[in-house]
């Protein structure tokens, strides 16, 4: 009877959670789009999330003006979805409507070519590939037990050499994808304006007037402070109210 409650009561959060979602998209479709914002946001507080609202989200305030919401949120769905081309694209259009223009330095050198590679897949993604390769190598293991001739067993020691080098690759990929993703903390400025200090106290005169929709990197916080980074490499600190932090 309790399993029977359990489900029932999980089933009913899900329509709920799916009838915010498509209640959003047609109010959307309606051009209305401040009660599209609160429809998608009441799936938020049921806990549930995906790429797809937080893109619909963005494209919601976007419509209504809402620099730093929309490019807050479509942060949000590339942090799920990497590699979506409409959050990708839409991003680039809601962060021409930003004050600040601040350059995005590129890495050089080895350590971009590294970025690059692992930056291929998420870290996800680089694990199920190990898992496939280390069953791959099991596979070829029982072959070269097995195997009574000289030269099946010679085609799987090497294939057992070739996948656990993959694998080696692949699992190494995986955790600094990981560590990356742990260690990299965007955020993004919804204050109208604030001041980034050289230290973490008020008075002073301010290194920079920051606008809203301008994306930081946070690296450390002192009591109401946080020490951030430019896409340029200037660092800072601002007042934690004013940020969001994506992830």
């Amino acid at each position: 009877m309790k399993n029977i409650l359990y489900i029932l009561l999980l089933s009913t959060q899900i329509f709920f959670a799916q009838n915010g979602f498509e209640k959003g998209n047609a109010y959307y479709a309606k051009g209305k789009y401040t009660e599209a914002v609160t429809a998608y946001e009441s799936v938020l507080k049921e806990n549930k999330q995906s790429s797809e609202l937080y893109f619909n989200l963005g494209n919601a305030y976007y419509k209504l003006n809402e620099v730093a919401p929309s490019i807050y949120y479509y942060e949000k769905a590339l942090v799920l979805n990497p590699k979506d081309k409409e959050s990708i694209n839409n991003l680039k259009f809601a962060q021409k409507r930003t004050i600040d223009e601040i350059k995005v330095i590129p890495k050089v050198g080895f350590g971009k070519l590294l970025r690059d590679f692992t930056g291929i897949y998420h870290f996800n993604t680089w694990g199920w590939i190990s898992v496939g390769l280390a069953t791959f190598f099991l596979l070829f293991f029982i072959g070269y037990y097995f195997s009574q001739r000289t030269l099946s067993k010679r085609i799987f020691f090497f294939g057992m050499f070739a996948v656990f080098i993959l694998m080696v690759i692949t699992l190494s990929a995986a955790i600094m994808e990981k560590s990356h993703f742990d260690t990299e903390k965007p955020a993004i400025i919804f204050a109208e304006r604030t001041n980034m200090k050289s230290e973490p106290r008020d008075g002073g005169k301010p290194l920079l007037v920051l606008h809203e929709g301008t994306k930081v990197f946070v690296f450390e916080t002192i009591g109401k402070w946080k020490k951030i980074q430019l896409t340029d490499g200037t660092e800072g600190w601002i007042e934690t109210s004013t940020i969001k932090e994506v992830k």
